[in-house]
């Protein structure tokens, strides 16, 4: 009787070990991109060995790979918490707006993750079996709130999903990554609170203005 309890317990154990990995690899790979990032210090923060982070990821690189993938499932499962199926189509477009600014400013080891990424050229993500699934139904739900508000004449035809994704990606994201360099060059303090207040409220005026028939 007492078999499938210690088992249960290793289970949880090991899931409660691989989050830890994982947040620590986050951390790690965020603040020091895939080259500079140590896998000792992820294994000291996650609380656990090298040996143990070998065992359950297999290398650096697949660790990288997991936390990648990892950063993706996170702000697509938060993104389904949105319902937007629910709302009106431009209701739902501004939810989705202002949903994508608050992750990044809420998460922004999201954004260093991708840019570490990108740097080289997606060649770990190229190897994931899953990121395109996980990515998928997001667009999937732009294009149904698209069609329902062409149907209801609120939304002009023709704008592809996987552009306005990008665009309303894109209009938060540069300003949240580049806004220490912003700030100087333009001589305002981009990250006060009015400045993001101000910014927020311009994409979604401007991502409406956009959409609307």
């Amino acid at each position: 009787m007492n078999v499938p309890a210690v088992s249960k317990l290793a289970v949880r154990d090991a899931e409660a070990t691989k989050r830890r990995i994982l947040e620590a690899a986050t951390a790690e790979f965020a603040g020091h991109g895939y080259g500079g990032a140590r896998v000792d210090q992820i294994a000291e923060a996650a609380r656990t060995n090298k040996r143990m982070l070998y065992y359950y990821y297999g290398s650096k690189e697949a660790l990288f790979l997991a936390t990648l993938e990892a950063a993706y499932d996170h702000i697509r499962a938060a993104e389904r918490e949105l319902h937007l199926e629910e709302l009106s189509p431009l209701q739902a477009l501004e939810e989705l707006v202002r949903f994508t600014w608050n992750y990044f400013v809420q998460y922004p080891e999201f954004m260093m993750l991708l840019n570490a990424e990108n740097q080289h050229r997606a060649k770990h993500l190229k190897k994931s079996t899953r990121v395109h699934t996980m990515n998928s139904p997001v667009i999937e739900t732009i294009g149904v709130i698209l069609k329902r508000g062409e149907k209801a004449k609120t939304v002009r035809p023709g704008i592809d999903p996987v552009q306005l994704y990008v665009s309303i990606a894109g209009l938060c994201y540069f300003y949240l990554s580049n806004v220490y360099t912003l700030s100087v060059a333009f001589g305002r303090e981009l990250l006060s609170p009015p400045a993001m207040k101000e910014r927020i409220d311009h994409v979604v005026d401007f991502v409406l203005a956009g959409v609307r028939a």
